[in-house]
């Protein structure tokens, strides 16, 4: 999408630039260990128009409760049933997807889970949330790693508009874009303990996040709210 190579160009000027002045640095932990997108990544998110869609329109790659998700006109939309998963399994990859929330959505788009039993452990999860000034705990904001990384202060859009995720997913490092505005960027494998963050601060996790699976699943998380996604495409990465 042309809207999408824009927003992220002038994404990875911004961060060219240095021009961080207007972030909530609450986290000093996940600031002063931010990772910038690599100047190769311009290439990858340049290919995203080759991506292909995440789930066919009949939902027959998909794996979730029936009747538990709603696709129609291009709008997936979850229906109360739980989560959606997809059936095929990715390592490296270039994911884009809308998505659109109420006033109290809290979601998640979640990365490689090699065990749909344990999706709480064997998941990355990043953070979907619209009341992001409302959550006392900063590594549970929008565009953030759940838990695990605070997010530069993520930019939604008016409450009932569409906002855009790109995440890429490489080896041990993971990217993710919010409105085309780079907000998280972690290496897993400074995640060495079970429960437990570089900082020494607690996670609710039991595998370390460097033993996680680099192979897996993509899924999308119903909490309990409304949450409705749209325009979700994968590009698969050598």
């Amino acid at each position: 999408m042309k809207k999408t190579t824009v927003l992220i160009a002038l994404s990875l000027l911004w961060i060219a630039a240095g021009c961080h002045a207007n972030e909530i640095q609450a986290d000093t932990w996940s600031e002063k260990n931010f990772i910038t997108l690599p100047p190769d990544a311009m290439f990858l998110l340049m290919d995203l128009d080759k991506a292909k869609p995440l789930f066919k329109k009949d939902l027959s790659n998909a794996v979730c409760e029936e009747g538990g998700w709603d696709y129609d006109k291009g709008v997936l939309t979850a229906t109360g049933k739980g989560d959606i998963w997809s059936e095929d399994e990715y390592g490296d990859f270039l994911l884009a997807l809308e998505f659109r929330c109420v006033s109290d959505t809290n979601s998640g788009v979640f990365l490689r889970c090699n065990d749909l039993d344990d999706w709480i452990n064997t998941a990355i999860e990043v953070q979907i949330l619209q009341d992001n000034e409302g959550v006392k705990n900063t590594r549970h904001r929008c565009g953030g790693i759940f838990d695990c990384v605070t997010p530069r202060t993520p930019e939604l859009k008016e409450l009932g508009e569409w906002n855009e995720f790109v995440i890429l997913a490489k080896g041990s490092h993971i990217y993710v874009l919010l409105n085309g505005t780079q907000v998280t960027g972690m290496d897993l494998d400074k995640w060495t303990e079970a429960g437990k963050n570089p900082d020494g601060s607690r996670n609710k996790f039991k595998n370390a996040y460097k033993d996680m699976s680099r192979v897996g699943r993509v899924g999308l998380q119903y909490h309990g709210q409304d949450i409705s996604f749209r325009n979700m495409r994968i590009l698969v990465l050598d």
